[in-house]
């Protein structure tokens, strides 16, 4: 059923993440409908088909790209297809949100500014979650208000669960590795809460328990040393190694007190008293995490096309965030201290 008062999303990319993007767009996005979706396995798309009732299927995304009666486009690919699928959406005339990371290499993250650039009646949207979180926003709002003075000192991590390691071997090369994947979130977040930019970083890490990684060239535990323009120190750490759920938190020690988002990482308030000891259960995965997040995103990414207006959320935030992981990635591979201004290519 097509609804002509709802604004038209085609999706492409109909995996884990895709799948519940869908879901949410369906069910929990009023002003929406999901329209269009685009998978190269024929097994989603008849998910989605039968599920989600989605009018339209495609199995190439050159093909969707030429049903003009899409209004934007939702990228939940791989992050090495983000920057080319967002320059074909925005050159065929759609507004577009994706996915973090904007890119792997930043030479792919400048192509994209560039082209955004060229479209500034387009809406474009890069996803970091976690800006959408209310403890998030609670926090963001606390330190602009200056309950805990100024930040000096900022420790940020994303944990996942050890089970979901193997999984993600695969996905190493097309999705950039630990620091593009995991310590991305981490950096826009430490650029959101100072309003400064991280200026030079020391990584280090290894594959401790799952030498897969290894062999890719990455790891499964990772900590980077961070210094940021306005002198404020940051510790970012990744791990895919956490045996009791996802462990993401966030500490902000500043001159007047600290904030804390996330740590103890617990499932909700219920306290158990068992043979076991007394515990709090934990959640499973990211998306159980932010999943309302994930919701208020979407719901706002959806407002501002609406609306005519620009998020919060740019183009150029995300392209920062991908030079920063790019250096940490660097400085992993060749254990020394990088400066994040070298990496900016010449030509842009």
């Amino acid at each position: 059923m097509i609804l002509d008062n709802k604004l038209k999303l085609g999706i492409v990319g109909l995996g884990r993440l895709g799948m519940e993007y869908a879901k949410n767009i369906t069910y929990r996005v009023p002003s929406a409908q999901l329209y269009a979706a685009c998978s190269i396995l024929d097994s989603e798309l008849k998910v989605v088909k039968e599920s989600l009732n989605v009018p339209f299927l495609y199995s190439s995304y050159k093909e969707m790209l030429k049903n003009k009666d899409i209004d934007a486009i939702v990228i939940i690919t791989s992050t090495n297809q983000h920057a080319d699928q967002i320059i074909l959406a925005l050159e065929s005339g759609y507004h577009v949100f994706c996915e973090k990371p904007l890119a792997i290499d930043i030479k792919d993250c400048y192509r994209v500014q560039k082209k955004v650039k060229e479209f500034p009646h387009l809406i474009s949207m890069l996803g970091f979650v976690r800006r959408y979180d209310e403890s998030y926003i609670e926090a963001k709002a606390k330190l602009d208000e200056g309950l805990v003075g100024k930040p000096f000192f900022i420790r940020s991590q994303t944990a996942d669960k050890d089970t979901l390691a193997p999984f993600q071997v695969e996905f190493c090369t097309s999705g950039g590795g630990i620091f593009h994947d995991f310590s991305v979130h981490d950096i826009d977040l430490v650029h959101w809460f100072t309003g400064s930019d991280i200026k030079k970083v020391w990584s280090l890490g290894g594959a401790y328990r799952f030498k897969e990684f290894e062999k890719v060239g990455d790891a499964d535990n990772t900590f980077a040393m961070c210094e940021l323009e306005n002198g404020t120190m940051a510790l970012l750490g990744a791990s895919r190694v956490s045996s009791f759920g996802h462990n993401t938190f966030t500490e902000i020690m500043a001159t007047k007190g600290n904030l804390k988002i996330g740590d103890p990482p617990h499932k909700n308030r219920l306290q158990i008293s068992d043979k076991y000891g007394v515990r709090h259960e934990c959640l499973d995965s990211f998306f159980d995490r932010f999943s309302e997040a994930f919701v208020f995103q979407i719901k706002d990414f959806v407002d501002c096309v609406n609306r005519g207006i620009q998020p919060d959320l740019t183009i150029e935030n995300a392209a920062k965030a991908t030079l920063v992981a790019t250096a940490l990635a660097k400085s992993f591979k060749e254990k020394t201290l990088i400066n994040v201004q070298d990496l900016i290519p010449k030509k842009q």
